[in-house]
């Protein structure tokens, strides 16, 4: 049985999270890890629901040292709830809110049991000993693309994974980064790139919430230098234009949509910092990254490798525990690098051509005065048996006819949306996704109104 440690910070004392400017220390995140588990009721599978991104940690490592199974789904939306009870009856859930509505036997997150700074001790420091087989957790696909899907996480491949993910994103230079994030630590995204790296690479996680511009450079300069931001092109595009003074960053990572590398250099020069995108998958985890404003080729982590047949390309060793098949139609260019020609599903054929919805949003999003946008390909068919590709977007200082001739310089006439319709703001998910459930409720209104009174927003096709 090989084991791998909980953490890789050295003595009590180091620092393994900051709370308002208060460093918290290995040594009490160890002792507040024994304190929850010795509340933990008998259930072997947790939902942790935890907002605060350290308690967050402190219930993932009190389920792992107990030899529970900590459930991550995307949303705790009362489907989603249902779902779990179906996939594990025993769930119950850690919270740290005082009106939690998630319909489960829930258990508070408690009040540690002694509070110690960063250069007090706790006792003797040991570190607990994990099992590399052990099912650390369970995430769920986020459902942009249909039904949550379960993924089980080993503790070994999770380790390997982060570790290596530390390596090429600068954390393991052996300086003490703070790492800040606008990602929950429930998606697998944030759960890697916030948490696991941090309990893995001997840095500090920030463990308040990060969402709005302002909010981000507080967390920022509740912290020590160097720090790392962990974001989205949302959060990253509202704090590049809010004109606030941004406190000094080591390092950006971004996932969760591809940024266009005029973006990306963009985004460089407003926080004068290096910008690394992160590419992965909730099967897959993280592997692979790119300097965007530089670069279209992606570095495959260490030890994986991606091999190519008649479905697409297949990603497999290093913490990849299994061949799997990935979403997007990759371009390989060498045995370690490789270009993404977007979704499989995001591809869209109209009169013959082809193009990724991927493509289509990132041209939207450079134009000018876009603050934010979609493309969208509903299920239904019009009337004259064709389904019209449509657009989203939030532009208030435009004109319709001005984004349209903007988009006919940037795309195919064939890609023109109709309708296009502007709206105040688009309801994304704390990760900057758009689930399609919610394009399409969106697309059900807008035809709504559009049968009751002629179209006011919608280019005539």
């Amino acid at each position: 049985m090989q084991t791998l440690p909980l953490i890789t910070h050295l003595h009590a004392d180091s620092v393994l999270a900051w709370r308002d400017g208060e460093a918290l220390s290995a040594g009490r995140f160890l002792a507040d890890v024994a304190h929850l588990r010795s509340l933990l009721p008998a259930g072997r599978h947790m939902l942790n629901a935890c907002s605060d991104r350290y308690q967050f940690t402190v219930g993932f490592a009190a389920a792992l040292t107990s030899g529970k199974i900590c459930l991550l789904p995307s949303t705790h939306t009362p489907e989603m709830i249902l779902q779990l009870q179906r996939f594990a009856p025993d769930t119950f859930c850690l919270t740290d809110h005082e009106n939690c509505t998630v319909a489960l036997p829930q258990l508070r997150f408690p009040v540690p049991a002694r509070q110690t700074g960063a250069g007090e001790s706790t006792g003797i420091f040991t570190v607990p000993e994990i099992d590399g087989a052990q099912t650390a957790a369970v995430v769920f696909t986020s459902g942009s693309t249909g039904i949550p899907v379960p993924h089980r996480k080993s503790w070994g491949a999770l380790v390997r994974n982060v570790q290596a993910g530390a390596q090429l994103s600068g954390l393991s230079d052996g300086r003490r980064h703070a790492v800040i994030g606008t990602v929950p630590p429930q998606h697998m995204y944030g759960f890697e790139s916030t948490v696991l790296v941090v309990l893995q690479s001997g840095n500090a996680m920030v463990a308040s919430k990060a969402f709005f511009p302002a909010d981000i450079c507080a967390a920022l300069a509740s912290a020590p230098q160097p720090r790392m931001l962990v974001s989205t092109p949302v959060h990253l595009r509202a704090i590049s234009e809010s004109n606030l003074n941004i406190p000094a960053l080591e390092h950006v990572i971004c996932a969760t949509a591809p940024l266009s590398k005029q973006f990306a250099m963009h985004l460089e020069i407003a926080l004068a910092a290096p910008l690394l995108e992160i590419y992965g998958s909730t099967e897959t985890g993280q592997i692979a990254v790119r300097s965007t404003a530089r670069t279209d080729e992606w570095q495959l982590f260490h030890g994986v490798r991606l091999d190519h047949d008649e479905h697409g390309a297949w990603a497999s060793g290093g913490h990849v525990e299994q061949p799997t098949q990935m979403s997007d139609v990759i371009e390989s260019v060498s045995e370690t690098r490789f270009q993404l020609a977007g979704r499989k599903a995001d591809m869209v054929n109209v009169a013959g051509k082809r193009s990724s919805l991927a493509y289509l949003n990132l041209q939207l999003n450079a134009i000018p005065g876009v603050m934010d946008g979609v493309f969208f390909m509903p299920d239904e068919e019009t009337t004259q048996g064709v389904t019209r590709l449509c657009a989203y977007v939030v532009a208030p200082t435009l004109t319709q006819a001005a984004l349209m001739t903007a988009l006919r310089e940037r795309i195919d006439v064939a890609f023109l949306p109709r309708p296009l319709v502007f709206v105040e703001a688009l309801s994304r998910n704390a990760t900057g996704k758009l689930p399609r459930q919610v394009l399409l409720a969106m697309a059900g209104k807008i035809s709504a109104i559009h049968r009751m009174s002629p179209p006011v927003q919608a280019e005539a096709a």
